[in-house]
């Protein structure tokens, strides 16, 4: 059943002092609780039918109906899936982690069902745990693979950040972070926004940004946000104007923070789980969906979200 919380929404100053806040929640929005009976909730991504799909870990991959206000299992086992993302072919992309029943690997559900690798190696040892992916205008697929919970089985030397080609050629292209995350790409296609979430004791949690080249290669990274002692971005989306939405924080300051191109707070959602993921729905693509603890949340926004598919 749909239940409504009430909106914590902090909008900062743009800018200098002088200017007016900018609001990127609608009049009157409230955040609502659209399914609440998951283990672990994350990934979503908007499908070609309108429909919110997410992981829920566990092992089992959901699909929210927003016309029959309805959560139904899409697949299960997942291959104890986390991110995902649809292709121009409306095909379903997942980083598939690791531990009991993880593939260790990115599939793919073609549009009859059947499921196979993109990739589940690299020069021959398999991945740590893919986590998530973003695919650019070119149809190449990015995506994090570090190791959260356990070192069982690790074959790589590296926790890294890879490229898949139109041709399923892989190629490593960052390996100067620990642990990397969430991670996005710009509508003009020449940053890649990427989160170091360590959780140690002695861990990095930053926003990082990348020059993204036209081979699909990166330049020297930039830090734009430093989360500090606080818990750093799990899943992040876009929007047209370049704004990146991160989801973060614990307890008291779990949310969805704005932020502008480069790293200026711009505004910050609240949430009442601590959030791991976001994605842009609705018709016009201004409704934001977040995952966060065992459920799945919206809101209505003023602005638009940035899709390479829609």
């Amino acid at each position: 059943m749909r239940w409504c919380l009430t909106l914590l929404a902090l909008t900062l100053l743009i800018g200098h002092s002088s200017a007016e806040p900018e609001s990127f929640v609608a009049d009157g929005a409230k955040l609502e609780k659209l399914w609440g009976d998951g283990t672990f909730t994350e990934g979503p991504v908007l499908g070609p039918d309108g429909c919110i799909y997410f992981s829920d870990i566990g092992n089992r991959i959901m699909k929210y109906d927003p016309a029959k206000n309805d959560t139904t299992v899409f697949r299960n086992p997942s291959g104890r899936s986390n991110g995902l993302k649809f292709d121009a072919k409306g095909r379903l992309l997942a980083c598939e982690g690791a531990n009991t029943g993880g593939g260790r690997r990115v599939s793919i559900t073609e549009a009859d069902g059947k499921i196979r690798s993109v990739t589940d190696n690299y020069m021959g040892k398999k991945y740590n745990s893919p986590n998530d992916l973003a695919l650019d205008l070119k149809g190449r697929i990015y995506f994090t693979d570090p190791r959260y919970g356990g070192n069982d089985g690790l074959e790589l030397d590296q926790q890294s950040v890879y490229r898949i080609d139109t041709d399923d050629k892989v190629t490593r292209i960052i390996d100067d972070v620990k642990k990397p995350n969430g991670l996005v790409i710009s509508p003009d296609q020449k940053t890649l926004y990427l989160a170091e979430n360590n959780p140690a004791d002695d861990g990095q949690r930053l926003l990082l940004a990348y020059p993204l080249k036209e081979d699909g290669s990166v330049g020297t990274r930039k830090v734009l946000h430093d989360f500090k002692d606080d818990r750093g971005i799990d899943g992040m989306c876009i929007d047209t104007e370049g704004r990146v939405y991160a989801t973060a924080g614990k307890a008291k300051t779990a949310g969805v923070t704005i932020f502008s191109p480069d790293g200026k707070k711009l505004g910050f959602i609240a949430t009442p789980e601590d959030p791991t993921n976001v994605c842009w729905g609705g018709k016009d693509l201004s409704v934001l969906y977040i995952t966060g603890g065992k459920s799945i949340y919206r809101i209505q926004t003023t602005v638009k979200g940035f899709s390479t598919i829609k």
